[in-house]
């Protein structure tokens, strides 16, 4: 490949020509102004002179509400008009243009407490959008940025306009699923208080709604210790007519506008572990640092599981009751247990709501401290305390990843014992992970890990079968017959599944391989025999489809041959017809 630099490039660009640039691209932000420093700052010519830097790094947008001080500045220099000498700054929206046409596109680049000299342009520095006539011919203006408030319209339609009093923390939003714990109060537009939270809040979960449909709509825009300021117009203030607000509180007449102060005080995190609502986790108490429990990672949790009615039937690591130990993912516990703690960090306290799909079903199930009824709900207050994170294949030498595939291996074939094939699967695969790594074996453990990814896939295909897994288990037989092209387990439980998956021409050639390789396999003999039932059905089912095909064509022709013979007939009558009448 050729490399150029800009230097040889310039030698086959025509000096006539120029390099293509997108109208309007910038290739590189401009820096920030210096002190003293000016520049144009707009396509249509607005310059800005930096007076005084401001704080932080946020600026307004379009919409929000600033305050401001401003001089007017004419064109001979004279001071026209200014806010500081009224003594107060003034308040507007920004995108109105209040002041002067063109000036709020300077604003929209000021920091808080940033002081600027902007310079209009001639055709728009000829005086304010306001009567104003003080403002009139005033070319310059030194804006003070006092503050500003963020002004959200929640749902698009200016149906709830929300005003940031105050920022919140760098933690949310909350989402539809999360419990949050809020202080309100609202009130009319005349200064009435309609409803108003005790001292310490309301909790409520985002997706069940309170008091009105503009709250939650807020809120999942909101992030932890957010104030805002609500004006909430009548389709987001209730559904229909009147409301009876509690506490002897007015009624709130229809149609009326609501102003609602909202301070969003926290929120527990409710996290959809499964995707389907089977799992659902909420967090009571962060844990520690960013690791998280892992498949195969040996836990510690103490734990109360109850019924949606409260009932207690189990506990552990409480009262002199020892702590859970397991393994994840070796199915010692519900799974809907299970998968919620390898999401969990170390001294992290969750309550996990597991449906049955993911607790004991529609099984009756007796526990220490009370029965279990079929199809529960379960609800766990689960503690994770320590933790240990199985290691990775990379972290282990070239000897223990070869014991651990073979503890894996085994584990899997106990499972498989016990007729828990999914979690078989999982083993085997997780065997050949541990050597699959790129680093090479030695000769001797070459052999060691062949004969062991041979077993892992072929016990996988036995277990897929089990599970109706058909394209699977015939992808783990080609592996081993890739490696091993003579295997008879492999030809004969791919033959299998060539079976089930009607590929019976397929299945055969596995058939005839594996009998040339072993006459004498009574398995092999044993599934010749019911290919061969299987084909046999197979063509009469043929033969009656190709039977009923042929007698329909046939049907079809007999018609086609009887209609012709009656419109010959006709024809001819009608010909004999024209005849008589034409003598």
């Amino acid at each position: 490949m050729v490399e150029f630099s800009m230097a040889n490039a310039e030698a086959f660009i025509d000096e006539d020509d120029e390099l293509e640039e997108e109208p309007g691209e910038e290739i590189e932000s401009a820096p920030p102004l210096n002190v003293g420093e000016e520049r144009e700052i707009s396509s249509n010519g607005l310059k800005k002179k930096l007076i005084k830097r401001g704080h932080g790094w946020e600026t307004p947008e379009f919409g929000d509400e600033v305050t401001v001080h401003y001089v007017g500045i004419l064109l001979d220099g004279t001071k026209s008009v200014s806010t500081r000498d009224k003594g107060e700054p003034v308040t507007f929206k920004l995108g109105q243009e209040k002041v002067a046409a063109g000036l709020d596109c300077g604003i929209v680049t000021m920091r808080k407490g940033e002081t600027a000299l902007f310079t209009l342009p001639l055709e728009t520095g000829s005086g304010s959008t306001e009567s104003d006539s003080s403002l009139n011919m005033v070319v310059q203006f030194e804006v003070e940025l006092v503050s500003w408030i963020t002004m959200v319209d929640v749902c698009k339609d200016g149906g709830i306009i929300k005003k940031i009093m105050e920022k919140g923390e760098l933690i949310g939003p909350p989402g539809d699923l999360d419990e949050v714990l809020v202080r309100y109060v609202a009130r009319l537009l005349d200064g009435v208080t309609v409803a108003e939270t005790p001292e310490h809040g309301v909790e409520f979960y985002v997706k069940d709604g309170h008091f009105c449909q503009a709250l939650p709509k807020a809120i999942k825009t909101m992030k932890k210790g957010e104030k805002v300021n609500l004006i909430v117009q009548p389709q987001y203030a209730f559904v229909d007519g009147d409301k009876d607000c509690a506490n002897g509180v007015p009624s709130i007449p229809p149609s009326s506008i609501l102003s609602i102060d909202l301070e969003l005080v926290s929120f527990k995190p409710v996290i959809n572990l499964t995707g389907d609502l089977g799992v659902l986790k909420k967090i009571l108490k962060e844990g520690e640092g960013t690791l998280t429990a892992n498949e195969g990672a040996a836990v510690t949790i103490r734990y109360t599981a109850k019924l949606e009615d409260g009932t207690l039937f189990e506990k552990r690591g409480f009262d002199g009751v020892d702590a859970l130990k397991f393994i994840t993912d070796e199915e010692q516990v519900v799974a809907g247990l299970d998968q919620a703690v390898i999401t969990m960090k170390k001294g992290e306290r969750a309550i996990v709501t597991v449906k049955p799909d993911y607790g004991f079903g529609n099984t009756e199930v007796k526990r220490d401290l009370a029965m279990v009824p079929p199809c529960s709900t379960i609800i766990f207050e689960v503690e994770l305390l320590e933790f240990t994170k199985e290691k990775d294949p990379g972290e282990m030498n070239n000897h223990e990843r070869i014991q651990v595939a073979q503890r894996k291996k085994e584990e899997g074939n106990l499972l498989f014992k016990d007729g828990k094939y999914q979690s078989a699967v999982k083993k085997y695969e997780k065997a050949i992970d541990c050597i699959n790594e790129d680093e090479p074996f030695e000769d001797d453990d070459q052999k060691i890990v062949k004969s062991l990814k041979v077993a892992c896939w072929l016990n996988g295909a036995a277990a897929c079968l089990k599970r109706n897994y058909f394209q699977e288990a015939i992808k783990q037989c080609s592996k081993v017959l890739k490696v091993e092209s003579c295997n008879v387990k492999a030809l004969y439980r791919r033959a299998q599944a060539f079976m089930e998956t009607a590929d019976l021409h397929l299945a055969e050639m596995d058939i005839k391989k594996a009998l040339e390789i072993d006459p004498q396999n009574r398995e092999v003999k044993l599934i010749q025999k019911t290919l061969k039932q299987l084909q046999a059905e197979s063509n009469m089912r043929d033969a009656k489809l190709y039977a009923t095909m042929f007698a329909r064509l046939s049907n079809e022709n007999s018609s086609a041959a009887k209609r012709l013979k009656v419109e010959e007939t006709e024809s001819k009558n009608e010909e004999n017809v024209g005849e008589i009448n034409i003598g």
